[in-house]
């Protein structure tokens, strides 16, 4: 491998107790060109990401000194990267508790090394996406464009008239492209902090979003449903 290639190459560190994971993580991750750290604690994994700086941690819920859930607040303190969480806790709140933490996506055990490495991609792809967006932005997800500035929406190259809650609701899904994005999440967005657990809203909103964006709003292919969890924007 020359020089610049080697400088490229992004680093991921996996904090998981389960020695047999972590080898199957490093088998998977080396294999397609990463630099591999891994901790088998929480402690020592903190520890890694503060010296080391990785472009990505993956992160188990189930390690032996701390909970992943405080872990990941506790990383979400000062590590801006992508964290996505490897569990096998598969319950709709653990996966709510994980995303409002600041994990960025969630796998579920037993998982595919294709599942794992799409989810990987999309969540480095986010990274320079993150954070709070000029009112200058302009977010393109395959046909649909929205101009925050103009506070313009067009499909396809033809205009959508949206309420400003639907634009508020589409702006924050499509500035995270393939990310699940929790109901209270977007609730806060949209509605602000006083709204963050009445789902009925969203419910409705979500579903006059579809009617004015998809093709066969009963059966979308743009604004997809995380059931019990939240929506995410599909990402091709």
């Amino acid at each position: 491998m020359s020089e610049s290639a080697a400088a490229t190459r992004r680093r991921v560190l996996v904090i998981e107790d389960e020695v047999p994971i972590r080898r199957f993580l490093r088998a998977a991750f080396e294999s397609a060109g990463f630099e591999f750290d891994e901790a088998a604690s929480a402690r020592d994994g903190m520890a890694s990401a503060s010296s080391r700086a990785p472009d990505l941690i993956v992160l188990d819920l189930g390690l032996p000194d701390l909970d992943g859930i405080e872990v990941t607040q506790r990383l979400r303190e000062w590590y801006s990267a992508p964290i996505l969480v490897l569990s096998a806790r598969g319950q709709e709140r653990d996966k709510i508790r994980a995303l409002d933490a600041g994990a960025d996506d969630y796998v579920t055990k037993p998982f595919s090394v294709g599942e794992l490495m799409a989810r990987v991609r999309v969540a480095l792809r986010h990274r320079s996406r993150d954070g709070g967006a000029p009112e200058s932005e302009v977010v393109e997800v395959g046909e649909l464009k929205i101009d925050h500035g103009r506070r313009a929406v067009t499909m396809a190259g033809q205009p959508v008239k949206l309420t400003p809650i639907e634009f508020r609701l589409l702006l924050a899904l499509a500035r995270h492209p393939g990310r699940v994005l929790t109901h209270d999440h977007l609730l806060r967005e949209a509605w602000g902090p006083a709204h963050a657990h009445q789902h009925h809203y969203l419910r409705v909103y979500m579903a006059q979003l579809r009617h004015k964006l998809e093709r066969e709003p009963s059966r979308p292919k743009l604004l997809l449903t995380e059931p019990g969890v939240g929506y995410r924007l599909r990402e091709d």
